[in-house]
């Protein structure tokens, strides 16, 4: 199949592009197009207007600030596994970036589309939730939202109709930061069945652990210590409190608990090795 018949766009100006985006169309944003293209052509979408995002330079900015690094919407993920852009994360955001499908995808998939598509199986929405990243939305005015919040379910987020993705911010981490993630795919490019991700820096009293890819919003715990018996010691994994917090959102099928279980318990070995 091909599209339907739209109108296209490519702004050279963030105020442009929100101005188009506002007019009351039934508009889609293109970054790289890995994720929209084939929903165009299976007309999934059947926008009037395609507003082509890839022209604004704002978007494609980085600023390592002090506590934070800020990653314009269209930074690539091969941007981020080549290391064309600064990492706060000890390496881990490269290795998350490296992991994604396939090389051509990363040369033009970007870390903004992904999130903003909001894809339960997708890399990104998973890890930035557990690095405490936040999305910083640009419309009338800006906002900045944490990414937990930012993706509200499967393919849903809390942008508004005349609002933007314009970059996310990510936390920096200690030197002795201890991180983990880990997905289960059936072969390499795939989307994941499963998804584990887990932080430990204890230097910033952070915590956070991950359990994602569970067709739903990912499930954070911005404190992660009620799986580790009240701890923040690695080797405490309890297995069944996650299994419980899983059946919790609804995930009846014991053998699919257990898959996000083990994939959560392998992230917690790599952040212990």
């Amino acid at each position: 199949m091909k599209p339907v018949n739209f109108a296209y766009e490519k702004p050279r100006h963030l105020d442009d592009a929100l101005r188009l985006l506002g007019n009351g169309s039934q508009a889609k944003v293109l970054a790289g197009g890995q994720s929209l293209g084939p929903m165009l052509n299976m007309r999934l979408v059947q926008p009037d207007l395609i507003v082509d995002i890839t022209a604004l330079d704002a978007l494609k900015h980085c600023e390592k600030q002090q506590d934070f690094l800020v990653l314009g919407a269209c930074i690539t993920h091969a941007d981020i596994e080549d290391g064309r852009v600064p990492d706060v994360t000890n390496g881990a955001m490269a290795a998350v970036a490296c992991g994604i499908a396939y090389r051509a995808v990363r040369n033009r998939g970007t870390i903004g589309g992904s999130l903003t598509n909001a894809d339960p199986s997708a890399d990104w929405i998973s890890a930035l939730a557990a690095l405490g990243a936040d999305a910083i939305v640009r419309g009338k005015d800006t906002r900045t939202i944490p990414v937990e919040s930012y993706v509200t379910g499967a393919l849903e987020t809390s942008l508004g109709e005349n609002e933007l993705l314009e970059a996310i911010r990510v936390p920096a981490h200690s030197k002795k930061a201890r991180w983990g993630y880990y997905k289960v795919c059936r072969k390499t490019g795939e989307y994941a069945h499963a998804i584990g991700a887990v932080l430990l820096d204890r230097a910033r009293n952070v915590f956070r652990a991950v359990i994602g890819a569970t067709e739903r919003k990912p499930l954070v715990l911005a404190d992660a210590k009620p799986l580790f018996q009240g701890s923040d010691d690695l080797r405490k994994f309890d297995p069944t409190a996650a299994d419980a917090m899983l059946a919790s959102i609804g995930m009846d099928d014991p053998l699919d608990r257990k898959i996000h279980t083990v994939a959560l318990a392998r992230a917690v070995q790599q952040a212990s090795a």
